[in-house]
């Protein structure tokens, strides 16, 4: 499609090759890559400097999620197109990519060709999600309604928690103090159901959040 020929892209994946892969297909669509990125800063970094049409973003990256780039991106006033990507829970994190200002949500187990598709709606003002984001609600499970019932501060509590952190590395990156983390925490783990450690990391594992 003709209308896809002067877009500029930078892709954010840590795998290399899914970059490459993504690369392959938005150069065959005749949209040029101009920056590559493996980690969240990286990305801040490379579409400051090379002012893309479209960031393509994984949602599981290093230093900063896939998310908090498109938040501190829109932050920053960057208008173009986003675009996330991941191959984890498609309904939690594709809600979490719409309420971060993402335009386009795409499962990578549905098949990367969406992109293309997500690329065009984009251009002509629409967002890009493979399922209603308001009217889902009436077939969740009790799980998915208890995801989508955490603020966005609690996710980024639960997302370190995962990763290993404690309560005072979290607050440190966090900028807040130990006392609210474990605030949010006590909070998360009430919306969850979970009484233990033990008992998030098998709730994450069951719905494929990372």
């Amino acid at each position: 499609m003709s209308e896809t020929k002067s877009l500029s892209a930078v892709i954010v994946d840590d795998h290399p090759l899914a970059r490459m892969a993504i690369k392959n297909l938005l150069e065959s669509e005749g949209i040029s890559v101009i920056g590559e990125a493996g980690d969240g800063a990286e990305a801040l970094l490379q579409v400051a400097q090379q002012q893309p049409d479209v960031v393509i973003v994984d949602v599981d990256i290093p230093i900063m999620s896939g998310i908090e780039v498109v938040e501190k991106l829109r932050k920053q006033q960057f208008s173009q197109i986003i675009i996330v990507v991941s191959a984890k829970n498609d309904l939690f994190y594709g809600k979490r990519s719409a309420d971060a200002g993402a335009n386009a949500f795409i499962s990578k187990k549905e098949g990367m060709t969406n992109i293309i598709a997500a690329v065009h709606a984009a251009q002509n003002g629409y967002s890009y999600f493979p399922f209603s984001l308001n009217g889902f609600v009436g077939s969740l499970s009790s799980e998915q309604e208890m995801l989508l019932s955490l603020s966005s501060q609690e996710i980024k509590v639960m997302r370190s928690l995962l990763s290993g952190a404690d309560n005072m590395q979290i607050a440190a990156a966090m900028f807040i103090s130990n006392k609210t983390v474990s605030t949010y925490k006590s909070r998360l783990m009430e919306k969850l159901g979970c009484s233990s450690l033990a008992d998030l990391f098998a709730f994450a594992n069951r719905n494929k959040i990372g």
